[in-house]
């Protein structure tokens, strides 16, 4: 399987990156920060340094020549003002859509966040600026004819992942480790007939990761 990575260097997505590369599949790197080929090229994940703030969709699509999937795992980060939670949480989660959609890349799984449909509509507080805009670039990809998969963690902590964890469509909120977080995706990677145009709240729990996939 070859998996292209948006936000390649994200502590999510290094961690799916890694565990793809550990079991022999192909993951690509999509990173702003050249600086960040070393982690990427010891973690086993081929870097690719592209901006998706700034490139077109004709570059994208260059990345995903052979691509089995596409994730989502890029992010403006907790530091980044309002303007960046649209171009990069909302923007460039589209611009990755359009992409695999003008090369044929049919596999699309979006990191989102939990309850991001019930953010303020009028709000300026920069949480809700980007609760709205993981709720536009989440609206985006329902409405492709894409095999999308659609993960809203709840708050995310760098515990030990636990392999264990609670899915459900509108869960409360509660926390999960990114290497948990990182392992659904993986799952949902190799089991599309569980995932497959579905979108779902995650947090820690006491089901299998496998176990909370098959039930949806």
């Amino acid at each position: 399987m070859r998996v292209v990575i948006a936000g390649g260097h994200g502590k999510i997505g290094l961690r799916l990156g890694r565990l793809l590369s550990g079991r022999g599949d192909q993951a690509v790197g999509l990173i702003r920060n050249s600086d960040h080929v070393a982690d990427l090229e010891d973690a086993g994940v081929r870097p690719v340094v592209l901006d998706l703030e700034r490139a077109a969709v004709g570059e994208v699509g260059g990345t995903l020549d052979g691509a089995d999937a596409v994730v989502f795992a890029a992010g403006a980060g907790p530091g980044s003002g309002a303007a960046r939670k649209d171009t990069v949480d909302r923007d460039a989660a589209i611009l990755l859509a359009d992409a695999a959609g003008a090369a044929g890349v049919r596999r699309y799984l979006m990191v989102s966040a939990i309850r991001v449909d019930r953010a303020d509509p009028t709000s300026d507080d920069v949480f809700q600026v980007y609760l709205r805009a993981k709720a536009a670039a989440d609206a985006d990809l329902r409405s492709r004819d894409l095999d999308w998969t659609i993960v809203r963690p709840g708050g995310l902590t760098d515990d030990p992942g636990t392999g264990h964890v609670t899915v459900g469509e509108s869960l409360e909120p509660g926390q999960v480790t990114r290497d948990d977080v990182a392992g659904v995706l993986l799952a949902a990677l190799d089991h599309p007939e569980w995932t497959v145009r579905k979108q779902f709240d995650l947090i820690g729990g006491t089901a299998s990761i496998a176990t909370g996939l098959a039930a949806l």
